[in-house]
């Protein structure tokens, strides 16, 4: 399987077909150039949102400047993430621990580190199942505008068509169909759902 730059591309599949497992393959191939928005939030709970952000950009910075950060964010960086904040809806949350958001709060934080990461590739790992479809929407339109290639697992079939270029199709751990989006419907995929598929 190759991903081309530029891609976005949306692996499908029933719970155990293996996406997870691909995904943070992919991801530990594409390192140091990809962000990870994994499944779970995976926030430190008693660290500000805005903390939890900044850990996107940990490994650029001094140990000393990451400690200084801590205690004493600098206008920088509260105006860089800020306005990625703005984006996800979360700016009046910026200084609220992280552990007291909702679900899909969380995810939104989660996703706002992986922009703040800055990386050319984005790999998420069900990066809007905690949202309505609305926010669903605006977040992977956001995602879009600031990585130049997305692969994410999904399991609403109408947001992966109508945001990615490619679909990946899993089936017992083995991709069933890889199809461009725009010549595949959602009653195409229905079969690879059913228990009994083949």
């Amino acid at each position: 399987m190759t991903i081309a730059p530029g891609e976005r591309v949306a692996i499908l599949g029933r719970s155990g077909a293996g996406k997870s497992t691909l995904l943070n393959y992919i991801y530990g191939c594409c390192r140091p150039d990809a962000a990870l928005v994994p499944q779970a939030a995976s926030l430190v709970g008693a660290l500000s949102v805005f903390h939890n952000v900044f850990m996107g950009q940990l490994e650029r910075h001094s140990t000393l400047f990451n400690l200084r950060t801590l205690l004493c964010p600098g206008t920088r960086e509260k105006e860089d993430i800020g306005r990625i904040l703005d984006l996800l809806g979360l700016r009046e949350k910026m200084f609220d621990p992280a552990g007291s958001l909702s679900g899909g709060q969380q995810q939104r934080t989660s996703i706002a580190r992986a922009i703040y990461n800055a990386r050319p590739i984005i790999v998420g790992d069900e990066p809007v199942s905690a949202l309505d479809r609305l926010q669903g929407e605006s977040l992977l339109c956001c995602l879009k505008e600031r990585a130049r290639t997305l692969v994410l697992a999904m399991h609403d079939v109408p947001l992966a068509l109508a945001h990615s270029t490619r679909i990946v199709m899993l089936h017992a751990g083995r991709v069933a169909l890889d199809v461009p989006s725009s010549g595949v419907r959602a009653a195409d995929l229905a079969m690879y759902y059913d228990v009994g598929a083949r």
